[in-house]
């Protein structure tokens, strides 16, 4: 009996000790991966489990220190590959705690940091994501590439060029979309961007910004953050569509729709979005938006009727071209309720290429030639729609679009209240609501009098005043006289 007690204490503690290795080594540190953007860098930490883990930061030199509990590591530090222009690199160092790994990550200079885990979500599993900042950046900035800018000479009746800001899809711990033989909708989304912001800046005139222009992540919201910084005119996000099938495919152009979306592929892409907005981190709820502009409820819904109107006409344009090259999904624009779309400001789309998750349009969207043609079409509609309807302040009115009427920029820069109202934020040059002259405008299909109003950078009350009208309501083929300076 005695003997049995001690083989059983025996196997008891033998139980504990190895319970208690287990339970230290519980997670382990399997990768490594760093993300440079232009103005901040992302670290993430691909683990085994849940991340457990504290932080602190340290200076002379500048460092933040990361400790992830009950953890080991699995992955050789000193062969990481690192871009980044604020991260010096990261090592391994004596945790205090028996268990406990602690990482350093060397910074350039101080900057701020924010840590946050993610769950597993395919094709990745639990991750501790660091975000690394520069402490001076005040404002988010688009990166204007790399093609010379064109520049027009400043007077007190200059003109501007129209800028369209390009959003490459997804990117860095993001990949979207992921084709059977293994293409990712990021590498499409950013090769097809580049050729478009190519195109708009060969064109007097107008002028891209890119939202992103290399392998890294920009939060879903501050994309349009982005865009309204540089004082985009249209914001153009472009993807690779999929589906839970290998049937669908063809390109499509998709808008804002305040409801739910109107087909099966819109309420998928929906939750997309969702998924990609897991994969890149907790996005914001847009609060960033110089919320002082918009002085009641009823002037951010004028704005948001005016960008969806503008957005939906672009849209239509983009359809035309896109039809001659590949094959279409829907030959109208779709609708859903999409973050990168929403900003009420900034007329947006997202057009989708075509369907990653077919393998005829995944071996298409992989092709050179291909991408060139989605590009040339996606340029040539919007560049058609500005041609046609270049804001009134813009070098493309002051040269005579297709229907500009002549429309000139305005002279006297006199504020009213109601041009906010009808445009949602302050236009450059702001137009006397008292002085009119015989410029006309023949209403088209989907515009509003909001739509007009900003087009030609007037007041909404102005418009009907000198038209005699005593609703904001226009109808198809309606002329309108346009009152300006």
């Amino acid at each position: 009996m005695i003997k049995n007690n001690v083989y059983f204490q025996i196997t008891i503690l033998f139980l504990c000790s190895f319970f208690s290795v287990v339970a230290y080594a519980a997670n382990k540190l399997e990768g490594v991966r760093i993300w440079a953007a232009p103005e901040s860098t992302r670290i993430v930490f691909d683990l085994s489990e849940v991340p457990n883990y504290s932080y602190f930061t340290l200076d002379g030199p500048n460092r933040l220190v990361v400790d992830l509990k009950k953890s080991t590591a699995k992955v050789a530090l000193n062969k990481l590959e690192n871009n980044s222009k604020l991260v010096k690199g990261v090592r391994i160092s004596q945790s205090p705690t028996k268990g406990d790994l602690r990482l350093v990550i060397d910074l350039v200079k101080p900057l701020n940091a924010s840590l946050f885990s993610l769950p597993v979500t395919a094709p990745y599993g639990n991750r501790l994501v660091v975000d690394l900042e520069d402490k001076t950046l005040t404002t988010a900035t688009a990166v204007v590439t790399s093609t010379p800018i064109k520049t027009v000479t400043q007077s007190a009746q200059s003109s501007r060029d129209i800028v369209i800001a390009i959003d490459a899809g997804h990117g860095g711990d993001d990949p979207g979309s992921i084709g059977p033989s293994g293409v990712y909708e990021k590498k499409v989304a950013l090769e097809i961007s580049k050729r478009v912001a190519s195109k708009i800046n060969d064109t007097p005139g107008m002028r891209a910004v890119m939202i992103r222009t290399g392998d890294y992540f920009v939060n879903l919201n501050k994309r349009s953050e982005l865009a309204r910084n540089s004082k985009a005119d249209l914001l153009v996000s472009i993807h690779a569509d999929a589906f839970t099938s290998p049937n669908p495919r063809g390109a499509s152009v998709w808008v804002l729709s305040m409801r739910r979306a109107n087909s099966e592929i819109g309420r998928w892409l929906e939750q997309k979005e969702k998924h990609s907005e897991l994969l890149g981190g907790a996005g914001d709820i847009i609060q960033n938006t110089d919320n002082e502009q918009y002085l009641a409820m009823t002037l951010l819904d004028m704005s948001m009727n005016s960008s969806m109107a503008i957005g939906h006409s672009v849209a239509g344009d983009i359809l035309k071209d896109l039809g001659r090259v590949t094959e279409l999904h829907k030959s109208r624009p779709e609708s859903a309720s999409l973050a990168v779309l929403k900003s009420p400001d900034i007329p947006s789309i997202l057009v989708e290429t075509g369907f990653i998750s077919n393998p005829k349009e995944e071996r298409l969207l992989s092709s050179s030639r291909h991408q060139e043609s989605i590009a040339n079409a996606i340029y040539k509609g919007v560049s058609r729609y500005y041609h046609s309807n270049p804001p009134a302040d813009t070098l493309l009115a002051q040269r005579g679009g297709a229907n500009s009427n002549n429309a000139k920029p305005a002279k006297a820069p006199v504020k009213t209240s109601t041009d906010i109202a009808s445009t949602g934020r302050a236009p450059k040059a702001y137009v006397d609501d008292t002085v009119s002259t015989k410029v006309k405008h023949k209403v088209r299909r989907g515009e509003s009098l909001s739509a007009i109003a900003q087009r030609y950078r007037v007041s909404m009350s102005s418009i009907k005043q000198v038209n005699g009208m005593k609703s904001d309501v226009v109808q198809l083929g309606q002329t309108l006289v346009i009152p300006q300076s």
